[in-house]
């Protein structure tokens, strides 16, 4: 895959190979792995502003920061009231990051039905305002959207220029309709025909599980780079695949993920999360079943470690 550096406005990621915000996994430590496994740009989980604005406790802690120095601090904000988009980006739970990507894609029902994530691809003028609204923080500004809500409703380029318009400085497109959830075909020459109608940088979404994927997707639109998000979960190896890094042990990264998530989190959290995790990382091992059954069992953290030592990376 050809690298190259990317510039959102005044910020330039290292490489275009980027990490998509995934509800639930994103946290500080898993960007920081992805991240020093190659990543060139990281987001958070996304975030509400209306739960910011309303002091969520909840909310707040998807922003902890942790082993950040020398990347961009991206966080992904949903909402579909300009104002509450607007106070949210200007607050100082938000100051410490760099990057506000808006998301204008999620297609989960429970976000869709409440006029945010993908239903914003229905009002091209509210989805402007918003983007408006939190360029007034300062901050540099990207939108993540879809093709469209279903195959009668298509606007990617049309969406693409508005977003350019009200001044976003960088687009990530998943390449399926909102209808589609996570399956299908992805969609190459939406993509390809949103890149050639803006002057700003645009990331390709969907499909993404391995260094061919990734290269097919580069070549079918066009893009300056793309995003993974569902593969980064079960590989975040693939990052060092896609940028051509050494990796050498694997469980050297896992050990200190686990260590760290201990670190920062309370250990109920901790433990789901990591049993998870090392579930999702037994996807095609020998034994993966059986390695799942024993994880989802584990209590504390010396079960997990003493399942990850077993384990044939």
């Amino acid at each position: 895959m050809q690298l190259k550096k990317i510039k959102i406005a005044d910020l330039v990621a290292r490489n275009n190979v980027f990490l998509a915000p995934l509800a639930g996994y994103t946290n500080c430590v898993f960007r920081a792995l992805c991240h020093e496994l190659g990543a060139g740009l990281t987001f958070t989980e996304m975030v509400s502003a209306k739960g910011l604005c309303y002091n969520s406790r909840n909310t707040r802690e998807l922003l902890m920061l942790d082993g950040y120095a020398d990347g961009i601090k991206a966080v992904q904000l949903f909402g579909g009231d300009p104002y509450y988009m607007r106070k949210a980006a200007e607050s100082e739970d938000i100051a410490p990051f760099e990057l506000i990507d808006i998301n204008m894609g999620c297609p989960m029902p429970k976000i869709f039905n409440n006029g945010e994530g993908s239903a914003l691809l229905k009002d091209i003028p509210l989805a402007q305002k918003i983007v408006t609204e939190c360029k007034k923080s300062g901050k540099a500004v990207s939108v993540k959207f879809r093709t469209g809500v279903d195959e009668k409703r298509i606007i990617t380029r049309d969406f693409a220029v508005a977003m350019r318009d009200a001044g976003a400085d960088m687009i990530t497109i998943h390449g399926r309709t909102r209808d589609k959830i996570y399956s299908g075909e992805v969609d190459y020459d939406q993509i390809a025909l949103a890149k050639s109608a803006v002057d700003i940088p645009v990331i390709a979404n969907g499909g993404v599980f391995c260094l061919e994927d990734a290269e097919k997707l580069m070549l079918k639109t066009g893009a300056d780079g793309v995003a993974v998000a569902r593969a980064a979960l079960t590989d975040p190896f693939i990052f060092a695949r896609l940028t051509g890094r050494e990796v050498g042990d694997k469980k050297i990264y896992i050990r200190r993920q686990i260590e760290d998530t201990f670190r920062l989190f309370d250990e109920r959290f901790a433990v789901v999360y990591m049993r998870k995790m090392l579930a999702f990382y037994s996807k095609g091992m020998p034994g993966a079943a059986g390695y799942k059954l024993r994880l989802f069992a584990c209590r504390t953290r010396g079960e997990i470690e003493q399942i990850l030592e077993e384990m044939p990376f």
